[in-house]
């Protein structure tokens, strides 16, 4: 507590704590969605499996309205990358030490998951797991890595969108949706691969809309970290009319898609519907989006009052400072309770939407809460120091390390991550892991940790 109301008093007056909490409640929605909608049930040998109730939920598709809000995740992602980037290089760092800083605090938590959860399968496999079954389990502890594909995709493009920000501005993102918009096409009436560029462009859309939000909060007075007036010429509007219109025209354009257009309600994955709205990205994600963004500006106000006050600011420190570990690990926590109580034999299955599910909700929750407070508890200070170890270093100078290595480095991570999304979840694997999944990531992670410590530096 200490520690966090001196962190909570040397808070720059300029800062957008908003930012701070919206990271914090769209990754909080997202661990208690996933945990919400989960059935477990049991297979033909009586093993326990889990799946999301949504399918058995058509009721509960427009409640995916309100429970989808990675868009935000990527906003505010865009927000702080922007506001990053411009302060490291007005302190007279450059792109590249920017990129170190950044995996310093996002692959270290990520590493120790995934090193955890092989050495946790190679134990099973010794033990006489089947590897089919190992990989089903690890496939499912791992689904919150692919959404790190995208986002560290986006961050390690950040120095050369941001530049397009600055020539182009809003234009960029337009144009992201217009590619989002092929690939709809191509999703609906072929070719199918049209669609392949929607998985980055959908979320750079919307991390772009993040650095236009970026510019607004400088131009209006917070802190521009002594960056060129240009860095600040293409605001996103802000004033109530804007978001009034922005939440309307979002909502307006969603209800248009979905309920007379060809997109499913739901925005979250639904078996057997005709499209995914979230992988990849579709028009009408970024239509949820956009009224998203347009509820956030309108909410902003009243947020940041609120926010002024120590004990609600301090909670909001307490949170980020190990959102990325709660993030990572909350379906392990599930994996880990659902074992526990099918070996004491109080597991309870009940069907989804069942009276029986919907009472088993509460009691759930707060069993995994427990758990995963045990999990942040023992896996948290690594997030954690690496934060204040990037704080530490991104004011210093030092010399750069080789771009190529760096983006090296980043590209062996996040193909590593992919390789594991896309992998069947019952494909026989010792580990739990694709074996080339593993050593891309390692090496990636390796290679940007000798980086952060110096060994690929110039002379």
């Amino acid at each position: 507590m200490r520690r966090l109301r001196q962190l909570a008093e040397r808070t720059p007056a300029g800062r957008e704590r908003y930012v701070d909490l919206l990271r914090a409640v769209a990754i909080c929605m997202v661990v208690a969605g996933h945990w919400g909608v989960t059935v477990v049930g049991r297979d033909a040998a009586g093993r326990p499996t889990g799946h999301s109730a949504l399918g058995d939920l058509p009721w509960a598709y427009p409640l995916t309205w309100v429970g989808q809000v990675l868009p935000v995740f990527f906003l505010v992602g865009g927000f702080a990358n922007a506001a990053s980037l411009t302060a490291k290089r007005a302190r007279g760092g450059d792109a590249t030490g920017w990129l170190l800083a950044r995996s310093a605090r996002l692959v270290p938590p990520t590493t120790v998951l995934l090193l955890v959860l092989a050495a946790g399968a190679g134990g099973s496999y010794l033990w006489g797991a089947g590897e089919a079954r190992i990989r089903t389990v690890v496939w499912f502890a791992t689904i919150p890595l692919w959404f790190l594909v995208p986002y560290l995709a986006a961050v390690a493009l950040t120095p050369p969108m941001h530049a397009l920000h600055r020539r182009f501005g809003l234009a960029v993102p337009v144009a992201l949706v217009g590619v989002v918009a092929l690939g709809d096409v191509g999703r609906l009436v072929g070719p199918a691969p049209l669609a392949y560029g929607s998985y980055l462009a959908g979320w750079l859309a919307v991390h772009q809309a993040g650095f236009a939000w970026y510019d607004a909060h400088a131009a209006a007075g917070g802190p521009r970290g002594g960056g060129a007036a240009g860095d600040t010429r293409h605001p996103l509007p802000t004033s109530r009319p804007a978001a009034v219109a922005l939440l309307a025209g979002g909502l307006g354009a969603l209800l248009l898609l979905t309920v007379v257009g060809p997109y499913p309600v739901a925005m979250l994955h639904v078996p057997g519907e005709r499209l995914d709205n979230a992988s990849p990205p579709s028009l009408a994600l970024l239509a949820l989006a956009t009224a998203q963004l347009g509820l956030i500006l309108l909410l902003r106000g009243p947020a940041e009052r609120w926010l002024r006050r120590p004990g609600p600011w301090q909670a909001v420190i307490a949170v980020n400072s190990v959102v990325l570990t709660v993030f990572l690990w909350h379906l392990t926590a599930a994996l880990l309770l659902v074992g526990a109580l099918d070996a004491l034999g109080l597991l309870p299955t009940p069907a989804a939407g069942t009276a029986a599910w919907l009472a088993w909700r509460v009691p759930w929750l707060l069993l995994l809460a427990v758990v995963l407070a045990g999990l942040v508890a023992v896996f948290g200070p690594v997030e954690a120091r690496a934060g204040r170890r990037r704080r530490a270093g991104e004011g210093a100078r030092r010399r750069p390390a080789r771009a190529g290595l760096v983006v090296a480095g980043y590209a062996a991570v996040i193909a590593g991550l992919l390789v594991n999304t896309v992998a069947p979840k019952a494909a026989p694997e010792p580990l739990g892991l694709p074996a080339p999944a593993l050593v891309a990531y390692l090496a990636g992670a390796g290679l940007l940790r000798g980086l952060r410590s110096g060994w690929g530096s110039r002379g």
